[in-house]
């Protein structure tokens, strides 16, 4: 029996992939949580077979989800999907450890394909992404000032660029307001940008938030 966990915040959402999921797995056991931490708890407390995950959660988000899932159980295939397209976030998710990205557009047509994919131990790359990792491969492709950074560095320059204050990056993150200060002057050195209104231009032009 198949064992899916589906972690959305959006309680539509989960539904409607439940429901994908069992019309094609009558007997499969589906999970759901609505946050990083519940995900990270139930990963830790049963043993899933597949994992699909937001991006974009309250608290940690999934990149940050799938970092610590990768540590607790390192061959748990986590499918990630989003809103942002795939061009700005798949690869860093796959870099990440992810079995591949979802954009939500199209997840309704690619959730069952994804899942068949990751069961045979491979990783869902759709041609989109597949043409975004031949490119990289190449000598001189030069990359994105957001590409330098780090998945840690990536997370807080996303919330700085929405808008939130370091003290509330901190909350969320879990992190020090100094802590996150020094993310903050590493963004700007690595971006070469100097105020949060050039992160959030830069961030809305790539769309990334």
């Amino acid at each position: 029996m198949i064992k899916i966990l589906i972690a959305d915040d959006h309680a539509i959402v989960r539904k409607g992939l439940k429901q994908i999921l069992l019309e094609e797995y009558p007997s499969a056991k589906i999970g759901e949580v609505a946050d990083a931490e519940s995900l990270l708890a139930e990963v830790t407390k049963d043993d899933w077979g597949i994992v699909i995950c937001d991006m974009n959660m309250p608290g940690r988000s999934g990149l940050d989800a799938l970092t610590q899932i990768k540590q607790i159980a390192p061959r748990l295939p986590v499918l990630i999907m989003s809103m942002y397209p795939e061009d700005q976030y798949a690869l860093r998710v796959l870099k990440a450890g992810a079995s591949g990205y979802l954009g939500k557009d199209n997840i309704h047509d690619d959730i069952i394909r994804a899942v068949q994919t990751v069961q045979l131990g491979k990783k869902f790359i759709t041609p989109t992404i597949a043409e975004k990792l031949a490119n990289a491969l190449g000598e001189d492709v030069s990359l994105q000032p957001h590409e330098s950074l780090s998945d840690r560095e990536f997370d807080v320059f996303k919330l700085l660029a929405s808008g939130k204050a370091i003290s509330d990056i901190a909350a969320q993150l879990s992190l020090s307001a100094t802590t996150v200060s020094t993310y903050r002057s590493r963004i700007m050195e690595k971006m070469h940008m100097r105020s949060n209104a050039e992160l959030t231009r830069y961030a809305i032009e790539k769309k990334l938030i």
